[in-house]
């Protein structure tokens, strides 16, 4: 029997004489209060009924034909009749009420009081003969009900004794029967840890201390076996370490010693175009042999570059979504060491792939920046050395050195814008924001200073300025000099890309709380995916007028400037339609 059904046994059994003792008692007081419930309805209710008719006869004495003493006689003569019990109570109550009705006739027939007073004698009689009845009756049964409770005082004492022998048994036995097989599994258990020979603990019973041992010797073999555990343990953590290979952004390809491909990641083969069977498990040689671009994956593995510091890793050019990426590769050797040996061992290599497509982009876009202001500072330098040279030429004469002087100024103007433009940016990218001069400004009075800045280029090109400003436009709140100095780049972009002899039309309106300045020409448009591209810095649009652009600078300033006053700067344009530059401005309030 296991450990869990002998304590059950016992807490069953003392529960079964808890029960049975509690039931007997329960029913044993539930016999006496009903033969006490008996007594009362069955004798005392008789002897009352009984008193009441002695008590009637007793004042009958006194008046014999006193309608209401025999109304109360006959009363308690009606309850006594419906409640007799006892042998010989309906003989006594059957002539009880025959000498009830005789008294009845003998007052109905006004007879002596002598033959009166016999009748009463006859119902005294009887009545005592009935209350001795139900007195004898209720004497025995209480004889009978006390015989009762002492025996069954000494079956609940019996019970009592009963159940302390079970309980003492089991005190004393169980803790015997639970301790004797730990003791005996310790012992085994100290045993097989011990220096003895014995491997496994002895399984003599189908127990809970048997399943113990069991799960006993069961450790015991896995402790035995933890060198097999340990290659589980190395070829779970090899899992894990593939897992997070696999989920790396960057591409990646893991080769053995022998340089074959053990683990090519998503992004490499999204990159190779490669599923991982026709990558996993070819030679780093042949698989050069198959492209361009795998020969150049490999090329620094197959040429035996160290892929140290001092050599520069390679750039390889990839398509993607139809744009060209930019991914570096390196070259990292795997050694690993041997602590059984006690030295490193080579273990293979690593190619990664970094995206460095944003870099490549800054790079390009520095480079074009530098060519493009390069440019724009060597064509004024030019110009300005050739007129200083025509100036030094004696045989110059005096209108023409006024000619020069003034286009010496006009150069300079322009090296001091560009150089303006630079000090700008640079104070936007450190952070020192952009101070401004807010007031009540009128746009007749920017566009008539913007106007009267580029006079000298208009004419140059002969074009025609169109102005159209609604006389009732209110006042804009905004800086003076900044606006001035957009609307002055938007109409120089205008006039630089207009065709020659065409109109510039600069023209304001009112919608709600703000105000529109728009600039309009007719040159060769903008396509429309490069609306917002125009406006970052260092930008580059496809001109195929071939137009020369400028630094890249003026939109990207001119925005920053319009949208801390609280308005916006946007383009409308298509290719062959010209553009239309709009800005924004709130109404003074």
């Amino acid at each position: 029997m296991t450990l869990k059904n002998k304590i059950r046994v016992s807490l069953i059994a003392m529960l079964l004489l808890l029960l049975g003792l509690g039931s007997y008692a329960f029913l044993t007081i539930q016999r006496l209060e009903s033969n006490a419930r008996l007594l009362q309805q069955a004798n005392l209710a008789s002897v009352e009924y009984g008193v009441a008719m002695l008590n009637a006869v007793e004042r009958l004495e006194d008046a014999p034909t006193a309608p209401a003493l025999l109304a109360d006689f006959r009363r308690a003569l009606t309850r006594e009749t419906a409640n007799i019990t006892e042998p010989g109570e309906l003989t006594a109550v059957d002539e009880l009420t025959q000498h009830l009705t005789d008294y009845q006739r003998l007052v109905d027939e006004q007879a002596p009081r002598p033959a009166l007073g016999q009748v009463r004698r006859l119902l005294r009689t009887d009545t005592q003969h009935i209350i001795r009845l139900n007195t004898r009756s209720f004497t025995a049964k209480t004889q009978r009900a006390a015989t009762y409770a002492r025996h069954a005082r000494r079956t609940v004492l019996n019970f009592i004794g009963l159940s302390a022998l079970v309980a003492l048994a089991l005190v004393i036995r169980l803790p015997k029967e639970v301790l004797r097989p730990l003791r005996r599994l310790r012992a085994d258990v100290e045993d097989v840890a011990g220096p003895s020979p014995a491997t496994q603990v002895p399984v003599t019973k189908h127990d809970e201390v048997g399943a113990v041992a069991l799960a006993l010797n069961r450790a015991f073999g896995y402790m035995q076996d933890q060198r097999s555990a340990t290659r589980v343990a190395l070829a779970t953590e090899r899992s894990r370490l593939e897992s997070l290979v696999e989920h790396l952004d960057e591409g990646l390809l893991l080769l053995d010693e022998t340089q074959c491909v053990l683990l090519a990641n998503p992004t490499a083969r999204a990159l190779l175009g490669r599923s991982a069977a026709e990558l996993v498990g070819h030679q780093a040689e042949d698989l050069s042999r198959e492209s361009e671009l795998l020969r150049e994956l490999f090329r620094p593995l197959l040429e035996g570059q160290s892929g140290d510091a001092t050599s520069q890793p390679p750039v390889l050019t990839f398509q993607q979504n139809g744009e060209d990426v930019y991914y570096r590769l390196s070259l990292n050797h795997i050694v690993s060491f041997n602590s059984e040996a006690g030295h490193t061992e080579f273990a293979g290599h690593i190619l990664s792939l970094r995206n460095v497509s944003d870099f490549k982009k800054l790079d390009q876009v520095k480079s074009n920046f530098l060519a493009t202001v390069s440019h724009e500072l060597k064509t004024p330098l030019a110009s300005i050395n050739l007129s200083l040279m025509l100036l030094q030429n004696e045989r110059t004469d005096p209108e023409e050195r006024l000619r020069i002087a003034d286009g010496i100024r006009d150069e300079t103007q322009r090296l001091l814008g560009m150089v303006g433009q630079l000090i700008d940016v640079s104070r936007l990218d450190a952070g020192a924001g952009i101070r401004l001069d807010v007031q009540h400004v009128t746009l007749a009075q920017v566009v008539e200073y913007a106007t009267d800045t580029v006079q000298a280029q208009l004419q140059d090109k002969e074009l025609r300025l169109e102005t159209d400003l609604p006389a009732g436009l209110p006042a804009a709140r905004a800086d003076l000099e900044k606006t001035t100095w957009v609307l002055i780049n938007l109409l120089a972009n205008a006039i630089r890309y207009s065709p020659r002899g065409s109109a510039v039309t600069v023209r304001a309106t009112q919608h709600q709380e703000q105000l529109q300045v728009s600039v309009q020409d007719y040159g060769p448009g903008i396509s429309t995916e490069y609306h917002e591209r125009i406006f970052q810095r260092f930008a580059e649009v496809p001109n195929p007028a071939g137009h020369k652009g400028g630094s890249g600078l003026g939109l990207s300033i001119s925005r920053e400037f319009i949208s801390v006053q609280g308005g916006r700067l946007w383009v409308e344009s298509e290719p062959g339609a010209g553009s239309r530059f709009l800005f924004t401005l709130p109404v003074a309030g």
